[in-house]
């Protein structure tokens, strides 16, 4: 159990927050993107991963440990089509994630990885479909979500954002996503300072957005309010 306590406290630590917004057609998650050393190629720091072309993963917490629960999940989505012909769903991604997470707080010799994992995508029967998984082996699917730093303060927000079960467009899922880690963390971003990744029933292909698409959204938001 305190190992456990200290693998949530090491998602705090890392300093960031996370947003995960689903809409009527659409699954947006955006994070901080914060490079902790000046000599760094920003172009190499990511919390955002493809596990295949239609399943993404935003990973909150100790990038080590992200590394390698993507591999490792990319290994099993590859394992599971060549298994079955067809593309790995989304909740059976969450599932596996939070099983490999709750073996890990069964024995002592065994530390829990550090990682929130946010997993999204456009489901073939369900339609656009967005899950957390947390150190504890718990997963749940939300309409809205949040990890990290800031996490019960953007919840809240959240929950007032979402309480008529809005129907949002794609630019409203995420403008909503972003609005949202602006006004938690009370600052207004670069586009360069954020990462913001999708999937869509038009491209269900997850992508993560562009400094200028990015940019767009950020200059709407600011006209908006």
């Amino acid at each position: 159990m305190i190992l456990i306590e200290y693998a949530f406290k090491a998602v705090k630590a890392a300093g960031v927050t996370s947003i995960g917004v689903r809409g009527k057609d659409s699954v947006c998650v955006v994070t901080q993107k914060k490079v902790p050393d000046k000599l760094l190629d920003h172009t190499s720091v990511t919390h955002l991963f493809p596990i295949t072309k239609y399943l993404g993963l935003l990973a909150t917490g100790m990038t080590a440990d992200a590394r390698t629960l993507v591999q490792q999940a990319r290994y099993e989505a590859a394992e599971f089509r060549f298994k079955y012909g067809y593309e790995m769903p989304v909740d059976v991604l969450a599932k596996w994630i939070a099983d490999k997470s709750q073996v890990y707080t069964q024995h002592a010799y065994m530390r829990p990885l550090g990682v929130v994992a946010m997993v999204l995508s456009i489901d073939e029967e369900c339609g656009p479909r967005l899950f957390k998984c947390d150190p504890a082996g718990h997963f749940f699917g939300h309409k809205a979500t949040s990890a990290g730093l800031k996490e019960q303060e953007a919840i809240n927000f959240l929950e007032k954002k979402m309480k008529n079960d809005p129907a949002f467009t794609f630019q409203e899922t995420v403008q909503t996503a972003i609005s949202t880690l602006q006004s938690v963390l009370q600052e207004d971003f670069k586009a360069s300072e954020i990462e913001v990744g999708v999937v869509s029933k038009e491209n269900p292909e997850f992508r993560v957005l562009s400094i200028e698409e990015i940019d767009e959204h950020l200059t709407a938001i600011s006209e908006r309010d």
